[in-house]
């Protein structure tokens, strides 16, 4: 503190005896610790993170090709502790539709990296126009798809190891056709088909799978309300956000700061799962409109101290839409992730070995 004291003064010395002395610093204390810890700042939490990393970066998307891992964590500074990646029930060439095995490949290569596969599955073929009447919700819910769901959770439990399954993401939105009111699905159905995949991982044994459920944010309240497809606490081990500030388009709300992407969606979903962790399965930042570099700093900084039930996130690193998701969009966007990232509550990649399954959050 500064003092307004003549240039030419000189301060008095004061004898003060050695009890005395102790009384001023034990008062001291008294001011400057809160009694009992009651209003002491909480530490961050650690969180995994990592990244869903497009064709941008090598010509292929990660984990097939790990070289996109490499290149991303060379940009950013860091390890990632989870690669994000994404598959649909079956695929579509020249009017002829196969279903799509086990990726084992991808799992192992994330595995061998040290970090955990975050592996999101739906109920869909691609491309996206395709017939997608094959894969409704009631042919879960009828038994017609229970071959293939039974193989490839035999596959999931013949691997062994821990990841993350994101079933059919964004359920409460408009554009993905495994969405009620969408491709035939009925009001109702959702639920009741999420519990019938589940029971048939849990027939087989695949119990190294952790369930994670994720809505899209709904800051409008306009989209299907979360409690009507929240499978229950029973078959879900994470529950998760996926939302993006899509900045200035002529179809968005216009340049939103984290807080108004997540907060609204953050407490509902806290509400209805009080005691599960949660994930931010996709993120991003669009370039135009504000300052994706800054945006990305507030996000790193306050998703660890005030968004205390995420536990993990993921950036969305691909290119879609006509959007600057990506962090490398920007000198300026990859200086603020990385020196963000590399902040001690992002963990890197030391869990090639993790053996526990649900994957538990983590503690310092």
């Amino acid at each position: 503190m500064k003092t307004n004291r003549h240039p030419n003064s000189r301060p008095r010395r004061h004898r003060c005896a050695p009890g005395f002395l102790l009384v001023v610093i034990a008062a001291i204390l008294v001011v400057a610790l809160p009694a009992g810890g009651a209003s002491a700042k909480p530490p961050p939490r650690p969180l995994y993170w990592g990244a869903q990393i497009g064709p941008q970066m090598t010509g292929e998307a990660a984990p097939w090709d790990m070289n996109a891992v490499f290149k991303f964590e060379h940009m950013v500074g860091k390890r990632m502790s989870i690669v994000s990646f994404s598959s649909p029930f079956a695929e579509c060439r020249e009017g002829r539709c196969n279903f799509i095995n086990f990726p084992f490949t991808p799992l192992e290569n994330v595995r061998n990296h040290d970090a955990i596969p975050f592996f999101s599955w739906s109920s869909s073929a691609t491309p996206e126009e395709s017939d997608q009447s094959p894969y409704r919700l009631e042919n879960i819910l009828n038994g017609s798809l229970d071959p293939y769901l039974r193989k490839f959770a035999e596959s999931a439990r013949d691997w062994g190891h821990p990841f993350f399954l994101r079933f059919n993401w964004e359920m409460n939105g408009f554009w993905f056709p495994w969405s009620e009111g969408l491709n035939g699905n009925k009001p109702g159905e959702f639920v009741p088909a999420w519990h019938h995949i589940h029971r048939i991982f849990a027939e087989v044994g695949a119990n190294n799978v952790s369930w994670v459920w994720c809505p899209n944010v709904d800051f409008t309240r306009k989209l299907i309300p979360l409690k009507s497809v929240y499978p229950g606490d029973e078959y879900v081990d994470w529950t998760c956000m996926d939302g993006f500030n899509w900045g200035k388009r002529h179809d968005s709300a216009g340049w939103q700061s984290f807080n108004e992407v997540f907060s609204e969606t953050y407490r509902r979903v806290r509400k209805i799962a009080p005691h599960k962790p949660m994930v931010l399965g996709e993120v991003a930042s669009n370039e135009i409109g504000g300052s994706k570099a800054a945006w990305i700093r507030n996000m790193l900084r306050i998703v660890p101290s005030r968004y205390r039930k995420i536990r993990a996130l993921i950036w969305f690193d691909v290119v879609d839409r006509n959007t600057h998701w990506p962090v490398e969009s920007s000198k300026a966007s990859i200086n603020a992730f990385g020196k963000g990232i590399r902040r001690r509550p992002f963990r890197p990649n030391t869990f090639g070995d993790i053996s526990t399954s649900p994957i538990p959050p983590l503690s310092w």
